[in-house]
């Protein structure tokens, strides 16, 4: 009997990581370029902001690095329907790094925050998560571009903060939502 439970569980674990990766792989090509800057508008954060209410952290982990490998082959999953290494090498690589702190520290957050405190505790993550990933991502970008910080700051991060503001209130609405509604956890 243990062993059932054991292998239907990990059917199950396989099947909502692949299923997840499938969104991210869906979702995370659609991007809008701007004007000021080589980082595109992307569906990207949103997608992992309410897959950190779906799922537990980890196998959103998981799932987003199966995303990252197969962009790294080649399959056409990163920003504008792009992929290879140079992408991951490239100015927007940082962020696309950066997104695993956003998982990591959204989802530690997520799992901390129960009842009436939860929503404080997910903004906070999912705050928090996002500054690592701009930090990250300004880094890298500055490095590529050959910027200083702060025009890395206005290259890759100001032109973003009112969409992404916008994609965490979304992902706080939506998110405890669907959790419930979805058998998944």
């Amino acid at each position: 009997m243990n062993h059932t439970s054991t292998s239907s569980v990990s059917t199950r674990y396989l099947v909502l990581t692949a299923l997840m990766t499938a969104v991210i792989c869906i979702l995370a090509p659609l991007s809008i370029p701007i004007p000021v800057s080589p980082v595109p508008v992307t569906l990207t954060n949103l997608v992992l902001y309410i897959g950190l209410f779906i799922l537990p952290w980890r196998q959103l982990f998981v799932s987003y690095i199966v995303y990252m490998l197969l962009g790294l082959c080649g399959l056409p999953v990163f920003s504008g329907f792009s992929g290879g290494i140079g992408k991951l090498a490239g100015p927007t690589g940082g962020y696309l790094i950066g997104f695993l702190f956003l998982i990591l520290i959204g989802g530690v957050f997520l799992q901390k925050g129960e009842g009436r405190r939860g929503i404080v505790f997910a903004l906070t993550g999912l705050i928090l998560g996002s500054l690592v990933t701009y930090l990250f991502g300004t880094i890298w970008l500055s490095q590529q571009m050959n910027l200083t910080f702060v025009q890395g700051l206005f290259a890759g991060v100001i032109p973003y903060l009112p969409g992404d503001a916008l994609k965490i209130i979304l992902a706080l609405l939506l998110g405890p939502q669907l959790r419930r509604r979805l058998p998944l956890i």
